[in-house]
C-alpha cells in the first residue's frame, strides 16, 4: 500500500510541473499572421483604427496619445506643406500605429481621405508626412442581358455598379426612348472597371461599347475622337452615324407619357373635346425639366392653362415648350445648354396631376415631336471613317459574341 502511495504522489509531482511549465511557455511569435498594410508590419505596432467624428480635429486626435516632446502645433507646421489638417473630414478613416510597450507612444499616423490615396504622417526620430498614391489598375469586361425591369435593376443582376446605367442612358438619349423599352429587349456592354491595388474595386470607369435591342433593331454604340489632340468623345453607331441628336428625346429623365400630341382630346380639366398639341411626361413633383436642345430662352410666364412656362428658341426652325412647372429657374433672354435644368414638374394651370407638357415647334407650326425626324449633330469625317471602322471591329466582334448567348 506504501508503493503505490509513493507512486500516486511522485505523478502528481511529475503533472504539476508541467503544468507549472506550460504556463511559462511564450507564445512563438513567428507563428502569428502577418499582417502588412500602408507599407507597415502591423505585427510591430499597437494599431488603432478609428474615423473621424463630429468634433474631431487632427490636433484632437494626436494631443491625446503620447507625442513625447512634440507639440501639437509645432507638429502641424511641420506637416502643413504636404497635409493640410484643415482638410480632416467626418467619416474618413484613420489608423494609428503605436508602440507595443506600456507607454503606447505614437509612432504613425495613417490618414485616408479616399479609397485612391492616404497619408503616412510619421513621428519617430523627427516629423514627416508622405502622401502615397495607390496604384489602379482597369479591367475590361462585357456582359449581355434581358430587361426585366429597368436598366440599373439588370445592371445589378450582374454585379455592375449603377453608374453605367446612368453612362448609357446619356449616350442613347438622343437614340432610345427609354419609356418604351421593354421586357425581354436586350442589351450588351463592354466598359472598364478600377481596381485599387488589384482587390479594391472602384466602380466603373468607362464605356467602350454598348449595343441596345430597340424596336426590332440593333442600336450600337461606340465612343470616338474625331480629333485625336483634343481627345474630345461622341458616340457613333456601327456605320459612323452619330447617336447624338440636335434635340434630347424627353425633357425628363425618368417619366410615363400619360397623354400625347392629338387633334382632339377629351380634356381631363375643362371636361371638353380639343386638340392637345403636346406630350404630357408626368413625374413627381420637383423632377428636375431640361431644355431638350440648346438655345436662348424666349418667353417665361403664366397663364391660367398652361401654369408656370418656359418657351426656348433653338433656332430658325425649332422651338419648344414646356408647360405647368412648379418653379421656374431661367429667366428671358438667358442662353442654355442642350439638357440644362430650366425648372421644375408641378401641376400650376390646367393640371390635374404634376406632369410636363412638351410643345414643340417647326417653322412656327406646333407639331408632334414624337414623330419628327429631327436631325442628327456633328456627322462623321469622312476621312475619319477608315479609322474608325479599324477601331470598332474587336469591339462590335466581342459585343456580337455575347449578342447570340
Amino acid at each position: 500500500m506504501k508503493q503505490v502511495s509513493i507512486l500516486f504522489l511522485v505523478f502528481c509531482s511529475l503533472f504539476s510541473c508541467t503544468q507549472k511549465e506550460n504556463l511559462n511557455v511564450i507564445p512563438d511569435q513567428s507563428l502569428q499572421p502577418r499582417i502588412e498594410q500602408f507599407g507597415f508590419d502591423f505585427n510591430d505596432f499597437n494599431v488603432l483604427h478609428d474615423t473621424i467624428q463630429r468634433g474631431d480635429t487632427f490636433g484632437s486626435i494626436i494631443e491625446n496619445q503620447n507625442l513625447g516632446k512634440n507639440q501639437v502645433y509645432d507638429i502641424i507646421e511641420k506637416v502643413k506643406d504636404t497635409f493640410d489638417v484643415r482638410t480632416v473630414r467626418i467619416g474618413k478613416a484613420f489608423t494609428l500605429l503605436r508602440s507595443k510597450d506600456r507607454y503606447k507612444k505614437l509612432q504613425v499616423l495613417i490618414y485616408q481621405p479616399d479609397r485612391g490615396s492616404y497619408f503616412v504622417i510619421d513621428f519617430r526620430d523627427s516629423v514627416s508626412v508622405s502622401k502615397i498614391i495607390r496604384p489602379i489598375r482597369f479591367k475590361q469586361r462585357t456582359i449581355a442581358g434581358e430587361l426585366d425591369g429597368s436598366l440599373s435593376e439588370a445592371l445589378n443582376k450582374q454585379g455592375v455598379d449603377g453608374a453605367l446605367a446612368n453612362k448609357l442612358t446619356k449616350v442613347y438619349a438622343w437614340s432610345i426612348d427609354f419609356f418604351k423599352l421593354k421586357k425581354g429587349d436586350k442589351f450588351g456592354v463592354t466598359f472598364t472597371e478600377r481596381y485599387i491595388d488589384d482587390t479594391i474595386y472602384d466602380g466603373v470607369d468607362s464605356l467602350k461599347a454598348a449595343f441596345f435591342e430597340y424596336k426590332g433593331k440593333m442600336i450600337y454604340a461606340f465612343p470616338f475622337a474625331q480629333n485625336e489632340a483634343s481627345g474630345k468623345l461622341d458616340y457613333y453607331d456601327e456605320n459612323g452615324k452619330a447617336l447624338k441628336n440636335f434635340f434630347l428625346k424627353s425633357p425628363l429623365k425618368y417619366a410615363n407619357i400619360t397623354s400625347r400630341f392629338s387633334k382632339n382630346r377629351f380634356h381631363p380639366v375643362q371636361h371638353i373635346w380639343k386638340a392637345h398639341k403636346g406630350t404630357d411626361y408626368a413625374a413627381p413633383r420637383g423632377t428636375p425639366i431640361m431644355t431638350t436642345a440648346a438655345g436662348v430662352v424666349e418667353q417665361t410666364g403664366y397663364t391660367a392653362g398652361n401654369g408656370n412656362f418656359v418657351k426656348v428658341k433653338h433656332d430658325r426652325t425649332y422651338s419648344t415648350q414646356y408647360l405647368h412647372m412648379s418653379k421656374i429657374l431661367v429667366r428671358r433672354g438667358q442662353r442654355v445648354t442642350q439638357g440644362a435644368i430650366i425648372g421644375k414638374v408641378g401641376s400650376t394651370g390646367l393640371a390635374t396631376g404634376p406632369h410636363v407638357c412638351y410643345r414643340f415647334w417647326k417653322n412656327g407650326i406646333q407639331v408632334d415631336a414624337l414623330r419628327l425626324k429631327l436631325p442628327n449633330s456633328q456627322p462623321m469625317d469622312r476621312k475619319n471613317l477608315p479609322r474608325f471602322m479599324s477601331q470598332i471591329e474587336p469591339l462590335k466582334r466581342e459585343l456580337d459574341s455575347v449578342a447570340n448567348l
